[in-house]
């Protein structure tokens, strides 16, 4: 049996604080839309635009983040980022509590809240990468990664339940709560933190803006990876709310066989990040990103045949799980990739245009499938998604550049590092 990977304290306070948000998040999931519904009475249109221009809008917000976060202490930039989402979240039952909670309140918190998140893993991502070895990134991703399912699994119903029981913004509360025990874990992490090299902090630079796209773009694997991705997670994202349509008001699913469907394949997502460090060790990097890459294309069409029924339901478990299964194997060693042929001095932008461009993927195809869904229904909506999925391998790189971009860091430190792979040793 192979023996559990430690991967120091300070490792071990980042992915705490991670975990203390991500089930804080998903315990509060959906948790802005329902009080829109449920307190302030708003239209399925209201919404709608709570759900696509809050987080667009926070998207747009975090534009010039990435520079920013770029040039400064990460550790600061994630415990202010979280103290900032604390605040902003904590505003709504203090308004509820008053009588005053607004839907324009809800829009502003749903921008402040992505911008922040966008900013935060852009900062987080370049800690990471200068707080682990090399070879130790696969590994913490895949951490992460199963840390994520595990809350989307539990998070959701539990959330449901709270809300039942104890009011519609009590999951808000947990959710701001989490924010204020992750930045009290970032604060927990000892050991100095080596300062940007730029000493201009003063402002950023127009054209910094565009730096992060102009990484992604110029390299070959990345580029390749990238637009696959928007793609792939553009398309899976715009089936959601469709589904839930499907499900509910034309197969009438009852409530509890909805999360049920979207809870239960969650837990494939241990299954596939617990597996990604051994299968990248026997068959390689490049080859789980194309094989794997290409498997998380083939189920979505699967959701376009569901049937009333408890056939129905095992039809959603199946696909979810399989699709589940596949993501979470691929990412991590996805986002491995991506820190490893990605210059220190530029992770944080490139992160940041990485999850910009995916929020803005995600709006715009949610937003075609929604006007293809009115015109025809929501099953052909689903299905022309699966077919389009069909075609993003052909987006996926032929071969990848094996060598990591090298780390001046390390380098000075007298560390060799792996031309392919394998584990930095001591010159």
């Amino acid at each position: 049996m192979v023996a559990r990977r430690s991967l120091g304290r300070p490792f071990g306070w980042l992915w705490a604080s991670y975990a203390v948000s991500a089930y804080g998040s998903a315990l509060g999931f959906g948790a802005l839309p329902l009080i829109a519904v449920l307190v302030l009475d708003a239209s399925p249109a209201q919404v709608s635009a709570l759900s696509a221009v809050g987080p667009a809008v926070g998207a747009l917000i975090a534009l010039p983040l990435g520079p920013w976060v770029e040039f400064r202490r990460k550790r600061p930039v994630m415990i202010a980022m979280d103290l900032a989402r604390f605040a902003v979240m904590m505003t709504i039952p203090v308004a509820y509590a008053f009588g005053r909670l607004s839907f324009v309140q809800l829009l502003v918190v749903s921008a402040v809240v992505a911008a922040a998140k966008i900013a935060f893993g852009a900062a987080s991502g370049a800690y990471l990468k200068a707080l682990v070895r090399p070879d130790d990134l696969l590994v913490a991703n895949a951490r992460f990664e199963s840390t994520t399912w595990s809350s989307i699994a539990v998070g959701p119903p539990l959330g449901g339940a709270t809300i039942g029981l104890f009011g519609p913004v009590t999951t808000v509360v947990a959710d701001a709560l989490s924010y204020l025990l992750s930045a009290l874990g970032v604060t927990a992490i000892r050991g100095r933190e080596e300062p940007p090299r730029r000493t201009d902090r003063s402002r950023v630079r127009a054209g910094e803006l565009l730096d992060g796209w102009r990484h992604l773009l110029a390299h070959p694997g990345l580029r390749a990876l990238y637009l696959n991705q928007l793609l792939v997670s553009g398309l899976i994202m715009a089936t959601e709310p469709l589904l839930a349509v499907l499900l509910l008001r034309q197969l009438g699913f009852p409530p509890w066989q909805y999360g049920l469907a979207f809870a239960a394949p969650c837990l494939g997502g241990l299954i596939g990040s617990r597996l990604a460090r051994r299968v990248v060790a026997r068959y390689g990097q490049h080859r789980i990103l194309r094989t794997v890459g290409t498997l998380r294309a083939v189920w979505l069409i699967g959701l376009a045949f569901v049937q009333p029924g408890v056939a129905g339901l095992a039809t959603v478990i199946a696909v979810e799980l399989a699709i589940i299964i596949s993501m979470s194997l691929y990412n991590p060693v996805l986002a491995t990739y991506r820190l490893e042929h990605t210059p220190r001095d530029r992770i944080a932008r490139t992160l940041s245009a990485w999850s910009i461009s995916s929020s803005a993927a995600i709006a715009i195809l949610s937003a075609l499938g929604g006007l293809l869904a009115g015109a025809t229904s929501p099953r052909t909506a689903i299905a022309v998604a699966g077919v389009l999925i069909l075609a993003s391998p052909l987006l996926l790189p032929r071969r990848l550049n094996p060598a990591p971009v090298p780390d001046p860091e390390l380098a000075a430190a007298g560390v060799r590092q792996p031309a392919a792979g394998g584990s930095p040793e001591a010159g």
